[in-house]
């Protein structure tokens, strides 16, 4: 087939989470598939992404419930950790998950897969090696690259990004984090339970981008398991630690020397032995030559409307590439939008309004719908509640009653956005992210029947706390009493 034309009805170029969906489900409905894939299958998720950072988490996890575990009267003292081990349990959860993933299965179902770099050469075809493809309709699911900041010197020393952690095989013996969002708190939480010194550089706070209310619980978590935080510090430039005593009250010979300005202004050195750039990601749009296909893309990503089609309606683009929610099931859902319309031509549009968003640090930070934060600057009424676990039973007897629910509703009691801190807060988060795809009031799970005793009990009982006003009021006490007259 060297040097074809291939014309499939649908070409995907990008095999991750959200390319890998529309391939599958395209070629298993009947339609002919061609997938692009420069790099590895499964993209980010599967490699360096969700799959091995969930998996570190874990083991994370595990040593964290030994050091905890005398609070149940088990005394299981400090953990011994075998960090080349661990990373054998992360490579060995990647291999399980991948032939799922792979070209094998990908071709068992049809799909001709090609391993490597496309671009357009016109707003119909895509070159790829020495083929050419013109497709019926084709989707850019390429995906996004860590973000590497401009720092001076950052390119004159060896530093880790979420593509490069996990090859580890020694535990750092002091991880420097650049940037303290979801990526930046979950490696350090972990790497810091699993025994390495760990600071954590965040220009701002911590989880920025989250409720306060929810993120402080998460802060002062990561403050008890010994995590520093300098929140707040802007970093300036790096270089290799080459002895002295640096400024800031660090220990000097280890491997990176790190300089940033704190929040009073003053100017610090930091040493560690490590460097990991946890800034974010970018849209992987590098050699796709967009323009030579009409497609308009910025520097944060190709430009699409709520149908997912770029400015080449021939062409649609999901997942990080666009610049829009850089998670998996993001991409997963994108993916059944362009389905929708690229197979069965029906209109279909992207709701990103229902599509959660999960840190998974311990405890867990999870936000469906619209924030308290959001909803007072576009000048709406809203009623927040809230429902502590420090009073759920089920919390208090796992001794982890720290976090809440916190839900925000109109007057009327409609679910706006809702949000779980806490054990397990991903999967708590789910009954409130149909709530808002089906514009549900908050009535509809203050009457839901809760197994006791459960987690799930807070997320009824903060609905329940909307109508307790009311409920509970002079009035309702009136109509008790005048209805127990009339006997």
């Amino acid at each position: 087939m060297t040097g074809a034309t291939l014309t499939p009805d649908l070409c995907v170029i990008g095999a991750g989470a959200g390319g890998l969906t529309v391939a599958a489900g395209a070629a298993q409905m009947g339609a002919s598939v061609v997938l692009i894939e420069k790099g590895v299958m499964g993209g980010d998720c599967l490699n360096a992404g969700c799959v091995p950072s969930k998996s570190l988490l874990a083991a994370a996890r595990a040593a964290q419930e030994a050091r905890d575990a005398a609070r149940f009267g088990v005394h299981a003292g400090e953990p011994a950790i075998d960090f080349a081990a661990v990373m054998d349990h992360v490579r060995g959860v990647i291999d399980g998950i991948a032939p799922t993933d792979s070209q094998a299965r990908f071709e068992s179902l049809g799909v001709t897969v090609l391993r490597t770099e496309a671009h357009f050469t016109d707003p119909r075809t895509v070159a790829a090696g020495d083929h050419r493809v013109r497709a019926r309709r084709f989707v850019v699911a390429a995906g996004s690259l860590p973000h590497v900041p401009a720092l001076p010197g950052l390119a004159e020393v060896p530093f880790l990004t979420n593509e490069t952690v996990f090859a580890l095989r020694e535990r750092p013996s002091h991880l420097l984090i650049l940037g303290g969002g979801p990526i930046g708190c979950e490696l350090g939480q972990a790497f810091r339970r699993l025994g390495s010194r760990v600071t954590i550089l965040e220009a701002e706070r911590i989880l920025g981008r989250d409720d306060p209310d929810m993120a402080e619980v998460v802060r002062a978590r990561l403050i008890e398991d010994g995590v520093d935080l300098r929140e707040g510090w802007r970093a300036t430039g790096v270089e290799p630690a080459t002895g002295g005593a640096p400024t800031g009250g660090e220990t000097a010979g280890d491997g990176i020397r790190l300089s940033a300005i704190d929040g009073a202004g003053d100017a610090n050195t930091l040493t560690g032995s490590h460097l990991l750039v946890a800034l974010g990601r970018r849209a992987a749009l590098r050699g796709l030559k967009l323009a030579s296909a009409d497609i308009i893309a910025t520097p944060h990503g190709i430009r699409v409307d709520r149908r997912l089609r770029t400015t080449n309606t021939r062409v649609f683009a999901i997942g990080d590439i666009t610049g829009g929610p850089m998670f998996t099931h993001a991409a997963s859902h994108a993916a059944s939008v362009v389905l929708r319309q690229a197979l069965f031509r029906l209109p279909a549009r992207l709701d990103e309004a229902t599509i959660p968003h999960v840190t998974y640090t311990d405890p867990e930070l999870a936000w469906v719908g619209l924030t308290e934060a959001e909803v007072t600057r576009a000048g709406r009424r809203a009623r927040v509640v809230h429902w502590a676990f420090a009073e759920n039973d089920r919390a208090r007897c796992e001794r982890r009653a720290e976090g809440l629910v916190k839900v925000v509703a109109t007057p009327g009691g409609r679910v706006l956005g809702a949000g779980v801190v806490g054990r397990e807060a991903g999967e708590m988060i789910q009954p409130w992210v149909l709530a808002i795809r089906h514009r549900l009031s908050l009535g509809a799970m203050a009457t839901m029947v809760a197994p006791y005793p459960t987690r799930t009990e807070a997320s009824k009982r903060a609905a329940g706390a909307f109508h307790a006003p009311a409920l509970f009021s002079h009035r309702t006490r009136r109509l008790v009493r005048l209805l127990s007259w009339l006997g």
